[in-house]
């Protein structure tokens, strides 16, 4: 059996309401030690009663000794944000894993940033990584209302270089607009619903490799290209092999033969289950991997993905 991923037990040392539905949450080390380092892009796991739930980190890397998140409530979700919204309260304590980042922000010329509701979290680290090291850059965030949309008062700071487009007052995001001509060298970061990203996508198409990044909190909808066949798991570290049936996912099959790998959302979108591929070909069911790493196939989600050969050899 593996390690397992240790905990962090933190203070709540501040809630505050951010825009209507939003709340943030600044949390420290109950003894008032530094905490682990981080950077723009990474997220901390809540591990809450019965469920473990990914939130991106949006305050300042530079600042050691807190961690700050921000938690949409969701009254038809699973219930990670209801338990933060209603029962999480300063001075009360949470166990949490990471951070953990699969959403880095990489050197660019310059950077267009889109984020869509509570999408702005992991963007809030990036902009300003990006104006203090002199970047051009834009900011283009959306959502239903200003009532809704969080942190304003901390985004007017950089004035022009951020356009608040409230849906209510002036529609979506002009996603023709922004993303048309777009001058080579240019990375793209966004964050936000799922029909924000998939239109992103659908636009991207014939861009260079490594120019659009996605950060996603639901799972987007996946196809698989066969059915679910068994195939054969080989784990080279901890030299066990299993049978994965077509009933159940790499994960549940690990974990009946004592073998744990670090797993959070299930759902393939925050990465925490990535494992290095050494043999065999991944049926890639992710929502997290680019498609050009899925092509490369280096590595796989071992909560939704599968094997495209009847064997399968990963580093776990």
């Amino acid at each position: 059996m593996t390690e397992v991923e240790p905990e962090l037990e933190l203070l709540i040392r501040a809630m505050r309401w951010e825009s209507d539905g939003v709340v943030s949450l600044v949390l420290e080390d109950p003894d008032g030690g530094e905490l682990p380092g981080w950077d723009a892009g990474a997220h901390l796991d809540l591990v809450l009663p019965g469920l473990v739930r990914q939130y991106s980190l949006c305050g300042d890397p530079g600042d050691r000794h807190r961690y700050r998140i921000a938690v949409l409530l969701e009254p038809a979700g699973r219930g990670g944000s209801r338990h933060v919204h209603e029962s999480l309260r300063p001075g009360r304590r949470v166990p949490v894993r990471g951070p953990r980042n699969r959403f880095a922000l990489e050197p660019a010329e310059r950077y267009l940033f889109l984020a869509g509701g509570i999408g702005i979290t992991p963007i809030l680290p990036m902009i300003a990584r990006a104006e203090a090291a002199g970047a051009d850059w834009l900011l283009a965030y959306g959502g239903r209302s200003r009532r809704t949309l969080a942190f304003l008062g901390e985004l007017a700071w950089y004035g022009d270089r951020v356009r608040v487009v409230p849906a209510d007052e002036q529609g979506p995001l002009d996603l023709d607009g922004l993303l048309r001509d777009l001058p080579a060298g240019t990375a793209v970061y966004s964050c936000g619903p799922e029909g924000l990203l998939s239109a992103i996508e659908e636009r991207s198409v014939g861009w260079a490799p490594g120019t659009l990044h996605l950060e996603r909190f639901k799972a987007k909808e996946v196809v698989p290209v066969g059915g679910d066949q068994p195939f054969e798991l080989v784990c080279r570290s901890s030299g066990v092999t299993v049978t994965v049936s077509a009933e159940e996912t790499a994960i549940d099959a690990l974990e009946a033969a004592n073998v744990f790998v670090p797993s959070a959302c299930r759902e393939g979108i925050c990465g925490t289950c990535e494992v290095k591929v050494l043999d065999g070909t991944p049926d890639h069911r992710d929502s997290l991997l680019s498609p050009a790493e899925q092509e490369a196939g280096h590595t796989m989600l071992l909560c939704v993905s599968r094997a495209r050969s009847g064997r399968l050899v990963v580093d776990a």
